[in-house]
Formats: C-alpha cells, structure tokens, sequence
C-alpha cells in the first residue's frame, strides 16, 4: 500500500506539472494573442477628428487639394478611396517625368506660392524646359467646389523647340465611374464622373493656346483608357502604352514621329481596381494648356467658367492675398529683408504647404514577441511630409517640427494634423514613427523600412507644437485632444523608462553590434549619433529625458486648461526639470558636458575580416567589422554634439546655471560645433566625427549640420538672452551670430540650386542628402521672422 501511495503520489504531482505547464503554455498563448491584438486595436477615446470633419460639407476649402507630394503635379480629395488626377510630361528624346524622384535629372521644381487651402503656383525646370503649374478653386455647392489647373511650358534659349507631351489624367481606386467624352473621336475633351463623395463632376480639357493667350495652338492629341491595378502602378501603365507611331504634322512644317498612348486595357496579369482616363497633348513650346473641374452640385453657384481671363484674375487676386498675409504673419518687409530673401521664404513656406498629403491604408506592425507582422487598422492620416522626392509619407518626429511653421501660418490647419496623428494611437497608447499608408506610399520606401517596430518610439516633438497651438486652442478640442496625449505620454513613459526612476532608454537599437561601429538608435530621430558602443539595459538617454521633460511641462499645462487633475505631470515636470539631478545623472566632469551613459569602450574601429571558406564554394567577400580593442565599461559616452545640448535646447537649465557656461563655449568653439554655416552635429574633434558607420552606411548625424537642431538652438538662445542672469549678453551674442550663418547660408544654397535640403555640409555649407527637404528645413522663415 505504502509503494500504491508512493505512486500515486508521482502521478498526482506529474499531473500537476502537466497542468502546470499547460496553463503556463496557454497564459503565454493568450498573451501573445493579446499584445497582437492591443497591437492592430485602435484606441478607445473618441477620435481627436470628429467624423465627418474632413468632408467636403464641414470643410470645404480643405477638401481638394495637392494632396499627393509624391508626383510633381496633382490633386485629390480628402477621401479614403480618392479620384485622383495628376499630370505627366515627356520631352520626346528624354524621359517620363510623373512622380518626383531624387535623381531623376530635373534640375528645379517646387511651389514658389501655396497658401494650403485655394491656390499655389509652381515651377519646374527640365533640360531646357521650364513649366508653371498653377491651380485655383473656387467654393460652390456640396462636394467641394470647382478647381481650375493652368500649365504654361516654354523652352529656355533659342533653337527649335523639342515636342513635347502634357498628358493629364483622371483616375479611380475602387471607387467611382469615369466616362471619356471624346470629340472628334480622337480627342479626350472630358471627363464626365460620378463618385460618393464628389456627387456628379465633369473635367475639361480645353485646347491648348500660345504664350500670353495669343490664338489656337496646333497640337496632336492621344487618349488612354485602361484599368489600373493601383494608383501606385499609374506610371507603368502609361509608360506601357506608348507607341512611337503617332505623327505630328502641323501645316506647312515637316512630320515627326512621337510616342503615343495606346489603350491596352491595362497591365498583363494585374486585375483592374480602379479605372484611367488620360488626355495626352504633343505640341512645339511654348503653350498655355488649362484643365477645369466643374462639381455638379455647383451649377447654380456657378457664374462662368474659371477659365481664360477669369483664371488669370482669379489667379491674380490670390497671389495678392498671399503676399499680403504672408507680410502680415512673418512681418519680413517691415524687418527690412530683401526681396529675394521674402520670395525666398515664401518658397520655404509653400514648398512645406505643398508637400501636405492625405494617405489611407494599413501600417505593417511587428511586436517585439511575434514573429510575424500583421497589418494595422486601417487608418487615414493628414500630414506634411519632409520631402516629396525621398519621404514622401509621414514621420512622427518631424511633424512637431512641420506644425512649427505651420501653426504660425495657419493654426486650424495645424490642429487638424496633429489630431491625426493622435488618432493614430492604438490600445497601448503606441504611434508607430513612420506612417506607411496605402500603395502609392509603400512603392516609395524601401522594403526594411516598411515593418513599424512596437517597441520603437519618436521624440514627442508633436508637444513642442501643441505648447504653441495652446493658448488660442478651442476647448473642445483640446478635450479631445487630452485623453490620447494622456495614452501615449504614458505610453513613453512605460516603455521607454530606463534602469532608475527618471532615467530614460531608447528601445530598439541596432542588434548586430559587430557590423556598426556605433550601433544605431533610429527611435530617438538621430540615426547614428553615437551612442555607448555596446547597448545595454543600463543606458541612460539624455536627449529622451529632455523630451519627456518637455511633455510632462506642456501636460500639465493642458491638464491646468481644461481642470483636470495636473499633479502627476507637475511633479514629474519638476523632477525631471531639477538641474541638481539633472547634473547627477548626465553632467559628466571628465567631458565638461553632458552626455549619455552606458556600457562603453571608445576603442572601437571598423576593420576588414575575411570569412571562413566554404568547401565547394567561392571565397567569401571580405566584410567589414567591428573590432574592439578594449573593452567596454559602464561610463559616459563621450559624443560631444547635439545630444550634450539638449538641457540647453529645451531650456530645461536655470538662467543661472553654471552649466551654461560650458554649453556656451562648445557651442561657439570652431574645433567642436561651431560653423560659418551653422552648429554642426558632432564635435570636429569626436573620434565619430565624420566616421562612416558601416561598409555601406555614410555619416549623416556625425558633423552634418541640421536646421530643426539649429531652429531649438536658436530658440533656446533668444529664450536665454531675455532671461536675467549672468549668460544673456553671450547668448545674446551667440545667437545674433547663429542665426546670421543660418539664414544666410540655407538662402545662398537655394539660390545656387533651387532646393532646400536635408543637412548641410559643416565645411563649406553645401546642400546634402534629400532635396527638396521643405520638412523642417523651412523652419528657416521662423528663424527670419525671429518667431519663436
């Protein structure tokens, strides 16, 4: 009986195990069943944009707009399953020009007026070519009112004109009908349509005439009407369809063969989503050729067709309007700016206007405990991008720098934005950083950076803009507005929370520590600013607590507005503010700056190894690694750069501080950050400075100098300047320095190259990386304007 016991015994606690291990199993299954989906679930608050908001009823002059950045010239309607119409040309001899890609040879382009609700114009010049686009809309009716579009192309210098081919287009995407209404059987002069948001609409092509609207031009024209399998494949489809059998043959000149589209009924093997029409005009520069969309509902508002001489007056007025309220905002003239420098603003300022688009699709979301990705939910987002050519989509952290600009210009617009964003929050309270919206977006971003990492965070730069947008904010939306900062605010807190109560960690860095020199820290928005060599749980990130500072502050300022309970924020605004611990945590006496902390060995080097051979296989190619020479410790990181700057950046020093100081000095010193041209982002004199960070991975924040760093820089100093203490006069001095270099070099390079770009180089001040870059680069008006 004694052994039955026993034995029974042992079954009962195999059994337990059994169940044990089971349960164990099933929690960890309905865990990760439950991160998945508090992952794709939106969050719960009322959405920060009313439905219905963005309709063509409750917001008409926001309705249409050029809301596609990525394409040289178009427009669309706030709408998830937009109509969609743009325009291509060709100079016969060189290439189709539609989307605007960042080598693609076109020398200049961008908007020179944009005012982000009725009317822009833009230039573009292309091997000799020079177009202005230029739109205007006129309100009326239910659906959004009218558009007229204007294309001039004229040759620089002399010499026989090139043909070339204007090809406008009308396009669906699963939703709406298009019908051609042809003349002549040959030429597309129409498009009669019907869709739910635009009711009943008709886009006319008119003939095109001579410069400074002398008679008829001669013209050939061609039409296309396919099916399309996405708007993202509109290029391919065109491109597809040419034939070099068409003619041009005006009376009395020689006949010239061109390419011509033909229907082909779409491409082979891709369904049809939507449906294209497109009107292509072939003709000699120069010529004026107008497009008009005539909304159904408008008729009995309508007096005559915006067309011809109505264009041009109506066209006329709104430029007037533009400059006189850009006057007003900016106060440039009264300053005494030049007029190239103010026509240069108003660029800046359009291009950013311009470059403001409307997406809808699903992210691609991966959480830190699944393997596989799963979509989002489907999402709608309103935001300025930061370049039409190379990030033409939303970024988290550089919002906040766009609605800057854009607050002061026009603040209803702003706070639309940034409810979008905030609407983009899931259960958890998590914005993914890069907003990866529909097809068209997703053929622009390559493939290892399509997938959002849940882990991953932003700087909350979207607070930086909603403390200006406070004063004058309506209640209601900042009641909106609260519980979903509340949720992502708690979020960073949570997630981001470092190894002791008010340090902070960026999560996410790069994991495979031997193929950097510096592992790379992309959630923090400063790439490959060095970091501790080798990341750890023990890293303390300054620049992540300055942010969270700067959050807690303007949270407890909200909280304050609407009467809600502000004590949590205004304590850890305090603690996080108090330079005593501030000093304790990242004043680092050896570097007389402040710094990261973490687990770190500055004996790092990138050296080539030559792998193992396989047998049976070619040598391996040599790779380059990193080599660590001596191994790390726990210390300060000594990267001296924008990072050691941001308690000065975000004036979280007192006026008095004697840390100020030191900033100061490093500041002004040419052997470190400073610049004719601006503040560099890393010391001259860093062992990072300039270092590529792989074989294949060039510097980008390791001496280049940025203007949305240089814009808080400023700041910061005319913040320090007015303030009583011991530093004001060499702020002030500081500042008046850095902010001459700034301007004067941001306007020199747009001058020399008709772009606004990226970074800039510290040697000679020369434009880098993505241009156009009207993303934070336009934070120069501010600058100008001194506006901060």
């Amino acid at each position: 009986r004694g052994a039955g016991r026993g034995r029974t015994a042992l079954a009962l606690t195999a059994a337990a195990a059994a169940l044990a291990l089971g349960l164990a199993a099933a929690a960890a299954e309905w865990n990760r069943w439950s991160e998945a989906s508090r992952l794709v679930t939106p969050h719960p608050a009322p959405p920060a944009v009313p439905p219905g908001s963005t309709g063509p009823l409750a917001s008409p002059t926001y309705f249409w707009g050029t809301y596609r950045p990525h394409v040289y010239f178009g427009m669309k309607t706030r709408s998830p399953r937009a109509v969609v119409t743009g325009l291509m040309w060709l100079q016969h001899g060189g290439n189709l020009r539609h989307t605007s890609e960042q080598n693609d040879g076109v020398s200049r382009y961008g908007w020179l007026m944009h005012d982000g609700e009725n009317f822009g114009v833009q230039e573009i010049r292309d091997e000799g070519l020079v177009m202005r686009t230029e739109f205007v809309k006129q309100p009326g009716g239910d659906h959004g009112g009218d558009w007229s579009w204007r294309v001039t192309a004229k040759m620089e210098g002399k010499g026989p004109a090139p043909l070339l081919s204007l090809f406008f287009y009308v396009a669906t995407d699963g939703q709406g009908t298009l019908r051609p209404v042809l003349e002549n059987g040959t030429r597309l002069a129409a498009v009669a349509g019907t869709a739910e948001e635009l009711g009943e609409f008709t886009v006319t092509f008119l003939p095109p005439t001579g410069e400074g609207g002398e008679g008829p031009k001669y013209a050939s024209y061609n039409f296309l009407a396919a099916g399309v399998p996405g708007l993202h494949r509109l290029t391919d489809l065109v491109r597809q369809s040419l034939r070099e059998s068409s003619v041009f043959s005006p009376p009395g000149r020689p006949r010239r063969r061109f390419f011509g589209v033909s229907s082909t009924g779409g491409l082979p093997g891709e369904p049809p989503r939507g449906q294209l029409l497109l009107h292509q005009v072939t003709l000699e520069p120069p010529a004026v050729l107008e497009v008009t969309l005539e909304s159904g509902s408008a008729a009995g508002a309508r007096r005559g067709r915006l067309a011809g001489p109505a264009l041009s007056a109506a066209l006329a007025r709104h430029a007037a309007i533009f400059e006189q309220r850009f006057e007003d905002t900016f106060g440039l003239g009264a300053r005494g700016v030049s007029l190239p420098q103010r026509r240069f603003a108003q660029a800046a300022l359009s291009e950013m206007l311009g470059g403001i688009g409307f997406f809808h699709g699903r992210s691609l979301l991966r959480s830190e405990r699944q393997e596989e990705p799963v979509p989002g939910a489907e999402s709608m987002l309103f935001t300025a991008v930061p370049s039409r050519s190379c990030f033409p989509r939303g970024f988290l952290w550089d919002e906040g720098f766009h609605l800057l600009l854009l607050g002061r210009w026009d603040p209803a617009l702003a706070r639309d934005i940034l409810a979008h964003w905030l609407d983009l929050l899931n259960a958890d309270g998590w914005i993914p950083r890069e907003q990866i919206l529909g097809d068209e977006a997703r053929a622009r971003v390559p493939p290892e950076f399509v997938l959002q990492h849940s882990e991953t965070a932003n700087p909350p730069t979207l607070l930086l803009a909603l403390e200006r947008l406070l004063p004058n904010a309506p209640l209601p939306y900042l009641r909106r507005l609260f519980p979903r900062l509340h949720a992502w605010f708690e979020w960073l807190n949570r997630t981001q929370a470092g190894p002791e109560p008010f340090t902070f960690r960026w999560r996410g860095r790069d994991t495979d520590h031997e193929r950097f020199l510096n592992p790379k820290t992309l959630a923090s928005g400063l790439d490959d600013y060095p970091r501790a060599s080798h990341p750890s749980m023990q890293e303390r990130h300054l620049d992540l607590r300055c942010w969270m500072a700067l959050g807690a502050r303007v949270l407890a300022a909200l909280a304050e507005r609407l009467g809600e309970p502000l004590a949590l924020y205004r304590d850890m605004a305090g603690a996080l503010s108090d330079n005593n611990l501030l000093d304790r945590l990242h004043w680092a006496p050896e570097l007389r700056t402040f710094a990261d902390f973490g687990n770190h060995s500055t004996a790092v080097a990138l050296r080539w190894h030559q792998p193992a051979p396989v047998p049976g296989r070619p040598p391996p190619a040599p790779q380059l690694r990193r080599e660590v020479r001596e191994a790390p410790r726990p210390q300060f990181v000594g990267a001296l750069g924008y990072v050691s700057l941001f308690p000065l950046l975000l004036q979280l020093l007192q006026a008095d501080s004697p840390r100020l100081p030191a900033l100061l000095g490093s500041m002004r010193n040419e052997r470190q950050l400073w610049t004719p041209f601006g503040l560099r982002s890393l010391a001259r004199d860093s062992p990072w400075y300039l270092r590529r960070n792989t074989e294949h991975d060039p510097p980008y924040w390791r001496g280049s100098i940025w203007v949305n760093i240089n814009f808080l820089a400023l700041r910061a100093l005319h913040g320090y300047a007015q303030a009583a203490g011991p530093h004001r006069e060499r702020a002030a001095e500081l500042y008046r320095e850095l902010r001459h270099n700034l301007v004067a070099n941001v306007f020199r390079q747009y001058e020399a190259t008709g772009f606004l770009w990226e970074h800039y180089r510290d040697s000679d001040g020369a434009g880098q990386g993505c241009h156009p870059f009207a993303g934070w680069s336009a934070l120069v008006v501010l600058a100008m304007a001194e506006d901060y």
